[in-house]
C-alpha cells in the first residue's frame, strides 16, 4: 500500500495540533500489509480503503505507542558518551535521538532529554509515546505485493533495516529498538 499523509499531534501544553510529519505523493509512505511493519491500528484503518480514498483518522496513544513510562527516563553517567576522551557534544544534545546498544549488543534508540554536568538524561520511550496520532491523507496506490517485494521486505527485516529511503534518515534504514529508523516514516 502507498499513502500520502500529514501527521498531526498535540504537544504537551498546546491547544492546537501541530504538523510533525508529512509524506507527499512524490515521496509517499509504502508498506506491505500483514507483516507487522506498521502500527496495527494504522493498518486496520487502511484495510477497507481503495486507491484514491482520502482518510482522516485518529489513533489514540494507547493503540499507538502507549503511555509515557517514567521508569524509561533516567540519567546515564556523562562519561558513557565520550569519544577519544572527549564528551560527544556533536551528537549528545537535548532533543536528539541517539543510537545505543544494550549489554548484549542489541541496538536501541534514546532521546536526549537533558545534558547535565555529570550525567545525560535519556528517554527510552518512543518519541510519540503519550500522543494521539492524527493522520490526514490519501491512498495513492493499493495493490497486492509482488513476491519480490515480500522477499525484499523480509530480507530487510532479517538484516535489521526498515527499508526506509527517505531523506530524513539518509536512506540508512537502520531499525532501532522501537522498530523504526527514527525518521518518522516508519510506523
Amino acid at each position: 500500500m502507498t499513502v500520502a499523509y500529514r501527521l498531526y499531534v498535540r504537544e504537551e501544553g498546546d491547544e492546537e495540533e501541530v504538523l510533525v510529519e508529512m509524506c507527499t505523493k512524490d515521496k509517499p509512505f509504502r508498506f506491505i500489509t500483514h507483516l507487522g511493519c506498521v502500527l496495527p491500528a494504522f493498518e486496520e484503518a487502511m484495510e477497507p480503503l481503495a486507491t484514491g480514498d482520502e482518510f482522516n483518522i485518529v489513533i489514540p496513544h494507547d493503540k499507538a505507542y502507549g503511555d509515557v513510562d517514567d521508569s524509561r527516563i533516567f540519567d546515564v553517567p556523562k562519561d558513557v558518551f565520550t569519544v577519544d576522551g572527549k564528551f560527544d557534544e556533536e551528537n549528545i544534545y537535548e532533543g536528539n535521538i541517539i543510537p545505543m546498544q544494550d549489554e548484549l549488543g542489541q541496538p536501541f534508540s534514546a532521546t536526549v532529554i537533558d545534558v547535565k554536568d555529570d550525567a545525560v538524561t535519556i528517554d527510552l520511550n518512543h518519541p510519540r509515546a503519550g500522543q494521539d496520532l492524527h493522520f490526514r491523507g490519501i491512498v495513492v496506490e493499493k495493490r497486492e505485493a509482488t513476491p519480490d517485494e515480500i522477499t525484499g521486505m523480509v530480507n530487510m527485516m532479517a538484516n535489521d533495516t526498515c527499508g526506509c529511503e527517505c531523506e530524513d534518515c539518509g536512506g540508512h534504514g537502520k531499525k532501532h529498538h522501537h522498530g523504526d529508523c527514527g525518521c518518522g516514516h516508519c510506523h
